[in-house]
């Protein structure tokens, strides 16, 4: 699966990405951010904004923040959310705005699970309290697989029976239906980051005995029936990525032995492509522990493409023009994600562009900005 040694003529970085009915421009994809800024769960102008520089910016797919399934399944009250058919016109504002702009709009489904009912981050998070309902914010009760809070003084989840589990599947497959409305041709579903279906997988936060726990297998079910139902509703011309938590736990908790494992089973289930981040669960044995080093996490990713024969995502400390490449002609990748990079410089594509000796094919960008930056590099070479 790797790719020739050699440079090929045009970068691996700015060829398209075909899968299923889709195409983006290029390989590089911007993921998903929570701004906190959403009111009643609905996109506003500063998403439009947000989300809309990326696009003209050059990226390829172009997610929105995470989104929740269920109004219960948010963080915060300025989560995302896509659980109302009104939410519909507001995010069909944004894919249309994204789409015209040459990128791909993309949504990522998830459920905030015991981690719902806080603050915003500028809070670590707190809990919200009967303070916070006097100010038009009671708190909630967080669902999850075992009554174990995420942290100490964090509340304390229900534990979900039969019905709140067939509940939270179908709210999966009725948002994955209304992001199609929206117009989103790419869907992820969030099985990572210590969320709802993380904290199924996790032994340290499934301690069930059912068939919805225990083994591998129990623990892998609820992301399994999830993702058989969004496939199910989700059009058959569009790719379904699904984002792991590649590692979590010292000891062998959650390890890359069950990562491939799940990712054989999602790649069953219709899932195109894993996106592979790390950690979000704490508890006795706490969050691995992985140095913070430029492309930390492109081993997993690497691992998964090789041994589930799954398409993979690499994100995680992907800043230079030439790693990202790199990543790409070892085979140990299909798309690279960043996240904070384009926060600091929304035209990152342009300058890997340049970087990778392909700055004077700028087709990729709005004709208005395509035409000034080829100016500003005639006007260099002149002077």
């Amino acid at each position: 699966m790797n790719h020739a040694a050699t440079p090929p003529a045009v970068p691996l970085l700015f060829t398209p990405w075909k899968c299923r009915g889709v195409s983006s421009r290029n390989r590089i994809v911007v993921s998903p951010m929570c701004q906190y800024l959403s009111e009643a769960g609905a996109p506003t102008d500063w998403h439009l904004v947000h989300l809309g520089k990326f696009a003209m910016g050059g990226a390829g797919i172009v997610f929105s923040e995470e989104t929740a399934v269920e109004e219960r399944a948010r963080k915060t009250y300025g989560c995302a959310g896509i659980y109302s058919d009104q939410h519909v016109p507001a995010y069909r504002r944004l894919t249309d705005h994204i789409r015209a702009n040459g990128a791909l709009p993309a949504i990522q489904l998830g459920h905030a699970g015991r981690k719902a009912s806080c603050g915003p981050p500028w809070t670590m998070f707190r809990p919200l309290t009967e303070e916070d309902a006097a100010n038009g914010q009671p708190p909630w009760q967080g669902v999850s697989a075992s009554a174990i809070a995420a942290k100490p003084g964090a509340l304390v989840p229900h534990a979900m029976d039969e019905d709140d589990i067939r509940q939270v599947i179908r709210a999966w497959a009725d948002a994955a239906r209304r992001a199609v409305d929206a117009g989103f041709d790419i869907c992820e579903i969030h099985g990572a980051h210590g969320y709802l279906i993380h904290q199924f997988l996790s032994p340290l936060s499934n301690q069930r005995s059912d068939a919805w726990g225990g083994d591998l297998a129990g623990r892998m079910r609820l992301a399994l029936e999830i993702t058989q139902a969004v496939r199910a509703v989700w059009p058959a011309d569009r790719p379904l990525f699904f984002r792991v938590s590649a590692v979590d736990g010292q000891g062998g908790v959650w390890d890359m032995d069950d990562t491939v494992a799940l990712s054989r089973a999602l790649k069953d289930c219709g899932v195109d492509v894993i996106t592979c981040s790390s950690g979000g669960i704490n508890g006795p044995l706490n969050m691995a522990i992985v140095p913070r080093v430029p492309g930390y996490q492109v081993p997993y990713a690497a691992r998964v493409r090789r041994e589930a024969g799954v398409e993979s995502c690499a994100v995680g400390l992907i800043t230079d023009a030439e790693h990202a490449e790199q990543i790409l002609r070892d085979g140990d990748a299909d798309l690279i994600a960043m996240a904070r990079e384009f926060l600091l410089n929304p035209s990152w594509p342009v300058h890997a562009a340049q970087a990778l000796g392909v700055g004077e094919a700028l087709d990729f960008l709005p004709s208005g900005y395509s035409w000034w930056l080829k100016r500003r590099e005639e006007i260099r070479r002149l002077s």
